[in-house]
């Protein structure tokens, strides 16, 4: 694009934009001739995929704006019309980001014009809320306006068809077709009235529907301590741990609020380093039985436990580790049907159905894929993802999550019995299920695809002094997957393990997967072999990164 080119279309785009914000942003980058900056905001557009769209606020169709989303609203609205749903209902949720209401406003207004019909939620509210006012409603589609857990400056476009779930392909490029199809914002009627705002009584019907995830009459006795992550999560989950009976969870005051500017912690995500610290001093001070956190849309749950032998008293639960213990409370409880999980998920969870008989499948990445899933009871995902009610929610749901995974801890206290201790129990019956992963975020998408590209050219054959016994590229698709970008070896030895590498499809992230299998005799063996698998897993994280050029 030639400088004259890349000039036109910015004034083009400052003299649709609806929003002072962004226009007066825009003005200040061409006033400065801020060549690199506007060639950043221009050199195309934000790709709307299986995710929807995701990305930094700002000017420009590399951003998240006002413009970017009317757009995506009109190409949404175009598809449901094309497929026969003129009319229908569209339920549009929002959290409480930077813009979330804006753009959840323009949704209603774009929907309500095209001849469909729009409600949005009352407030900010937690993605599973909306995933549920989906079916519960009657809707042909809804869009939920987050970024999750990613940085402030991010926003969010996330859409949801008609049976509650994310879109797949191919819903996902005919909606792109028809937001392409879009050539100025000025052919985009956007109506003034005209939509339903919805009162809180799909909340409450959300709220009355998380009672069916525990049994009647089990123990409710752990102790919680609580972070929403200056997220969403606060009000709902503290309504469903009080209609439960557990005792109320002590909230960590500093992060309980919406605040979109996330003001203690680096990334808004559980997972990150430091995110939990004030969770954990908290809970040195309260002594709870666990500690739980909320992403800031509340569709993820992280769970902590004390632990005497790590600085601090408290670690984080992996998401395997706690995928493998709502799999055991549900097969004690009787759950029948499918357990689904995503194939960088650890191999655990297979263990866990075969033995207690009941089906298990295993999908791409994403809820997108675990949710479709035939005959599902239990989805889960190792980025802290589960899926514990998929009648009432098939989506991701930190609410549910945490009221199952409380009362599982209510039951193992009154055994004198801790989480810890089921994890043992799992390890001696299954084998050790060692997972790590090494995640690397980059400023250059560039150093993702020359690794993706240096693994494909040059495949590794040992990792760990573990043998490569098969690497697929999953590009082309396997027998029971559908294509993706991806490699998958499994690796046999002294262990079996498996690795998966994948860019991650939120975030500017090399991410790989990492499991080994350690047998276990006896729970006198158990310390052995952990120590081995986190030996096997560094190893492998050593050798993986040099083989792809990181």
């Amino acid at each position: 694009m030639t400088q004259d080119d890349l000039l036109a279309r910015a004034q083009a785009w400052l003299a649709e934009d609806p929003d002072q914000e962004t226009r007066d942003e825009l003005a200040a980058l061409l006033d400065r001739n801020a060549t690199d900056e506007l060639a950043a905001r221009f050199s195309g557009t934000l790709q709307f995929g299986t995710a929807g769209l995701r990305g930094e606020i700002g000017a420009g169709p590399m951003r998240m704006n006002r413009s970017v989303v009317i757009r995506a609203a009109a190409g949404l609205a175009a598809y449901l019309k094309a497929k026969g749903e003129t009319g229908g209902l569209v339920v549009i949720g929002y959290d409480a980001r930077y813009k979330s209401v804006d753009f959840a406003r323009d949704t209603a207004a774009v929907v309500t014009a095209a001849g469909l019909r729009a409600a949005l939620l009352p407030r900010p509210l937690p993605t599973p809320v909306l995933a549920y006012a989906i079916r519960h409603l009657g809707a042909v589609a809804g869009v939920e306006v987050t970024a999750s857990h990613n940085p402030p400056r991010d926003n969010g476009y996330k859409v949801y068809l008609g049976d509650g779930s994310q879109i797949v392909p191919p819903a996902d490029a005919e909606i792109a077709a028809e937001i392409d199809a879009i050539r100025s914002l000025n052919d985009v009627p956007r109506a003034s009235e005209g939509w339903e705002v919805l009162g809180d009584e799909v909340l409450e019907s959300y709220l009355e529907r998380t009672d069916a995830v525990l049994t009647p009459g089990s123990p409710r006795t752990a102790r919680t301590v609580y972070t929403a992550m200056h997220g969403v999560g606060k009000e709902v989950l503290t309504a469903a741990f009080g209609r439960a009976g557990f005792p109320p969870p002590a909230l960590v005051a500093e992060q309980a609020e919406p605040d979109p500017a996330f003001p203690t912690v680096a990334f808004p995500n559980p997972e990150e380093p430091g995110a939990m610290d004030l969770a954990f001093e908290a809970a040195r001070a309260v002594d709870p039985d666990i500690v739980i956190a909320n992403d800031p849309d509340a569709d993820r749950c992280a769970v902590a436990v004390p632990d005497a032998d790590v600085e601090g008293g408290w670690r984080m639960l992996r998401g395997d580790e706690v995928g493998a213990l709502l799999a055991a409370h549900l097969v004690h409880k009787g759950a029948t049907g499918v357990f689904a999980e995503s194939i960088v998920s650890s191999s655990l969870l297979g263990r866990i159905a075969e033995a207690a008989g009941v089906g298990y499948e295993e999908t791409l990445t994403g809820f997108k894929w675990i949710a479709r899933v035939d005959g599902l009871r239990y989805g889960y995902e190792e980025a802290l993802g589960y899926c514990v009610d998929p009648e009432g929610v098939r989506d991701k749901d930190g609410i549910t999550a945490a009221l199952l995974v409380t009362e599982l801890a209510s039951v193992l206290k009154e055994q004198g019995r801790t989480l810890t201790d089921l994890l043992d129990d799992l390890a001696v019956a299954h084998g050790l299920h060692a997972t790590d992963q090494l995640s690397v975020r980059v400023e250059d998408l560039g150093v993702i695809a020359n690794a993706m590209a240096a693994l494909r050219e040059k495949p590794p054959v040992r990792l760990a002094g573990l043998t490569v016994v098969s690497a697929e590229d999953l590009t082309k698709g396997t027998e029971s997957l559908p294509p993706t970008d991806g490699l998958r070896y499994h690796l046999e030895g002294a262990y079996k393990a498996r690795v998966i590498v994948r860019p991650s499809g939120t975030e500017p992230k090399l991410k790989c997967y990492l499991e080994v299998v350690v047998p276990v005799g006896d729970g006198s063996e158990l310390a052995t072999a952990r120590a081995t698998g986190a030996e096997v897993l560094a190893a492998i994280k050593r050798d993986l990164s040099e083989a792809a050029g990181l």
